[in-house]
């Protein structure tokens, strides 16, 4: 065997190997008691969980339902271009909202792929795109329009169980503030949730001021990164704008990639993905994030969450 195919061979084996560890389950994210409840389908979720005390620490945890991983799926948004994906389904047979993933600068799909994974087991779908990840990011704002708007008018593209009057923009970084543009811009989605979300320059402004649908910015603590005007998200949003951050958390600790490095802080990895996973959930089932607020109640109280803000 020539050298050049070892390697190959060994990348791919390890490549397999991964992504075997990501399908079992969020290894890294122990099962819930709410696992051993008989739930059928989302509906049954929603019931559940409305009719009982909001708690942020409840979705830590891994969700009741199985997902089914289709990587590299292509969006055919027209007969020139087309964008690739990771889809990440919820196993039951019932329609259930989307959250689309935009990953930020120098990242990719693969930066999103155990806070989708976390998602899905709580019966929400989930897609993480891959743009090209050094901008413009404004154009990627609109390309996320587009994609949203095409999802929208043909959602059996990415599967029959996508809810398409529920589709939630999630963004990371740079990808926040694409998200952000893209409900500017009359995307039709429920709202956006922006992980530690990054200004794009002089024009943002003017996006956020046309936003009218609601928004959640959970951010890193600015103690530890100062993300670029971070603050122009929630001063220029007009309304339906809540605003939290991770105590402790840095700007990359608002991803969940596949593999974790030695300098990566878990902990605080696990609690963005809590109260993303609340947020969607709130969004997904009442159009508002009053639920995830309510949530948040305890965490704030303890100091988990800080400077939270809602207008």
């Amino acid at each position: 065997m020539r050298s050049a195919d070892g390697v190959q061979l060994v990348r791919l084996v390890l490549l397999a190997v991964a992504w075997l560890a990501l399908v079992s389950g969020c290894a890294k994210l122990p099962s819930t008691g709410i696992t051993k409840l008989k739930l059928a389908n989302q509906d049954e979720l929603q019931v559940y969980l409305l009719g009982h005390q909001p708690e942020l620490d409840l979705f830590r945890l891994r969700g009741p339902f199985a997902v089914t991983i289709h990587r590299d799926r292509e969006i055919p948004l027209s007969a020139t271009e087309r964008i690739d994906a990771d889809l990440f389904l919820s196993a039951p047979a019932g329609k259930a909202p989307l959250v689309i993933f935009l990953h930020g600068l120098d990242n990719s799909k693969s930066d999103h792929a155990y806070q989708a994974m976390h998602l899905a087991t709580w019966g929400v779908h989930c897609l993480t795109l891959q743009l090209p990840n050094r901008g413009p990011w404004t154009d990627h704002g609109k390309a996320l329009a587009r994609i949203v708007d095409f999802i929208r008018r043909q959602p059996e593209t990415i599967d029959s169980r996508v809810d398409a009057d529920r589709i939630i923009l999630a963004g990371h970084s740079f990808g926040g503030a694409a998200a952000a543009i893209a409900l500017a811009e009359g995307a039709p989605a429920v709202g956006g949730i922006l992980l530690d979300p990054a200004g794009v320059g002089k024009a943002l402004p003017g996006y956020l001021r046309r936003i009218d649908k609601p928004v959640m910015v959970l951010g890193a603590d600015p103690q530890v990164s100062a993300t670029l005007d971070r603050g122009a998200f929630y001063r220029f949003i007009r309304r339906g704008v809540v605003e939290v951050s991770i105590r402790g958390a840095a700007h990359e600790d608002a991803e969940y990639p596949l593999e974790l490095d030695s300098s990566s802080n878990e902990a605080q990895q696990i609690t963005f993905v809590s109260a993303l996973t609340s947020a969607a959930f709130s969004l997904g089932a009442t159009g508002r994030f009053d639920y995830a607020w309510s949530s948040f109640r305890n965490a704030i109280g303890d100091g988990k969450l800080v400077n939270a803000k809602k207008k």
